[in-house]
């Protein structure tokens, strides 16, 4: 099977040694998203809102590796503070309430940047 390797971009991917997601076959893989634009972290504060961008930013990501949100087969979201779960799953909710993919959400003390309040990974198999 070939392997697509899709890039941002992004002058982290090159320093850490990874893509942006990674397409074999039917199946992409979509590295931790954040919050950032350029610089820029978005959403200062507000989980909901930086869920929502992440999402955002990942489907752009599928649909340049062929795919679209309906192919979510698993999303992983690291929230530095779990007692907001609800701000990050009403995001969710929002794109894939019909889909219903795999999901963890899993705290961890902290994120690269201390604006950043989630980072999501996702993996989506096309449909053949």
């Amino acid at each position: 099977m070939k392997r697509v390797n899709i890039s941002s971009g992004a002058v982290w991917e090159d320093l850490v040694g990874y893509s942006r997601a990674v397409r074999i076959g039917n199946q992409i893989e979509i590295s931790g998203t954040t919050s950032v634009d350029g610089e820029t972290v978005m959403g200062k504060g507000d989980l909901y809102f930086q869920t929502i961008f992440i999402f955002q930013k990942i489907e752009k990501t599928l649909t340049e590796a062929g795919a679209s949100i309906k192919d979510v087969v698993r999303t992983r979201m690291y929230v530095t503070d779990i007692s907001k779960w609800e701000e990050a799953g009403r995001a969710h909710s929002e794109f894939f309430k019909n889909i219903k993919p795999a999901t963890s959400m899993i705290e961890v003390s902290r994120l690269i940047k201390p604006e950043l309040l989630i980072e999501i990974e996702v993996t989506a198999i096309i449909q053949e």
